[in-house]
């Protein structure tokens, strides 16, 4: 599918709490400038190996590689270190805040002068201009980067926490349930947005119930069920019956071989 190595690799992660296994053999390659869907129902592991790849959580086994790289995602902070940035369903936006503070919120630019510097004064006029710029970027429109996000709706808030991670660099988004109680017009905001992720260098995951959506906007889908990554499809391939049949079990997930296999054309 991609001639370039994968971005991000997920090899056989494990994660078990106590006598729990919540992961027991989880996998996941995402490449340059690709979407991937992550599907699977509740309890199939997705939530904790969203966690694993957003450093939140440890994995009891298995590696992480990132540009061909082993890395450890011991915190959060590691992940981002790595280029990972995750948008989560509460999206962790202030509502008195503006929409330029909201994207700079814990990462402020102190003023240039070294008197305003000494006090911690910020440099809002560059907040303000970079901030708008990414926002142009992508596309996003909202009423003013001044007006406190609380006034603004759902898809704007969406879109404004996506926005967040490309000024900051983000090669790799993971976004979990980014459409979830959102409109018809607010949801094909928000998956405009994603699809324009691509043009801008930036390889996105999104765990999503929605089928429909999913096909809509990702490259390939990776399927869990109990703990296990069973199978991974190629969207033009395969039709929402295929990928819910999977999650169900009615279909059977792919052997190990078939797996691997899977793997290595999508890298050919």
């Amino acid at each position: 599918m991609q001639d370039a190595a994968p971005v991000l690799e997920a090899r056989h992660i494990r994660r078990h709490f106590g006598a729990v296994v919540a992961l027991a053999d989880a996998s996941l390659n995402l490449y340059p400038r690709e979407v991937v869907g992550l599907v699977g129902d509740n309890g199939a592991g997705k939530s904790t190996l969203l966690k694993i790849l957003s450093g939140i959580v440890a994995p009891s086994g298995g590696d992480i590689v990132i540009d061909s790289k082993t890395v450890l995602l011991r915190r959060a902070q590691d992940a981002m270190d790595a280029g990972i940035e995750t948008v989560y369903q509460d999206l962790a936006l202030v509502d008195t805040m503006s929409a330029y503070q909201n994207v700079y919120l814990g990462r402020e630019e102190l003023s240039p002068n070294p008197v305003a510097r000494f006090f911690n004064l910020v440099d809002d006029k560059k907040m303000r201009a970079r901030a708008r710029e990414v926002l142009d970027a992508l596309q996003v429109k909202v009423p003013s980067i001044n007006v406190a996000v609380k006034g603004m709706s759902g898809g704007q808030r969406q879109c404004l926490a996506i926005a967040r991670a490309l000024l900051w660099g983000r090669r790799i988004v993971i976004l979990d349930e980014p459409t979830a109680a959102l409109g018809v017009r607010e949801t094909g905001q928000v998956l405009e947005v994603i699809r324009d992720l691509r043009k801008h260098d930036v390889s996105v995951i999104i765990v999503s119930h929605n089928m429909q959506q999913l096909m809509s906007v990702a490259d390939r889908i990776t399927v869990m069920r109990l703990g296990r990554s069973i199978a991974t499809r190629t969207v033009k391939d395969t039709e929402v019956n295929e990928i819910v049949g999977l999650i169900t079990g009615a279909i059977p997930g792919d052997s190990p071989e078939a797996l691997a296999q899977s793997a290595a054309q999508s890298a050919a």
